[in-house]
């Protein structure tokens, strides 16, 4: 029996994008702030009221935040949420070179 290669894309380091979701540069900037924000959460095993306390938010926005919907919350909010975790948050503009995506979040 001879067996079918699966096929399969390369995709382009943006699922949203990939997705043809039209905000996909925002969307995955998003979720990469706030895959960080909720793995600093979950590592200092907060519980969701002290989470509430600490970040100002009510309940029902850490229940959103803790099950990853990042795209209900702005960058703007997320960084705020950083700087409230003790964390730096550094924002580096410089020229694209050809190649280069428009907009980029490295974590370090």
């Amino acid at each position: 029996m001879t067996r079918k290669k699966p096929e399969y894309e390369i995709g382009s380091g943006n699922v949203f994008a990939d997705l043809g979701l039209k905000d996909a540069d925002e969307l995955l900037t998003r979720a990469k702030l706030g895959h960080t924000v909720r793995m600093i959460l979950e590592k200092r095993g907060l519980k969701q009221k002290e989470i509430s306390e600490l970040l100002k938010i009510n309940q029902s926005e850490v229940s959103k935040l803790m099950n990853g919907k990042y795209h209900l919350f702005s960058e703007g909010r997320l960084f705020g949420f950083l700087n409230k975790l003790d964390q730096k948050v550094t924002v580096q503009i410089s020229p694209r070179q050809k190649d280069d995506n428009p907009q980029e979040v490295v974590l370090a």
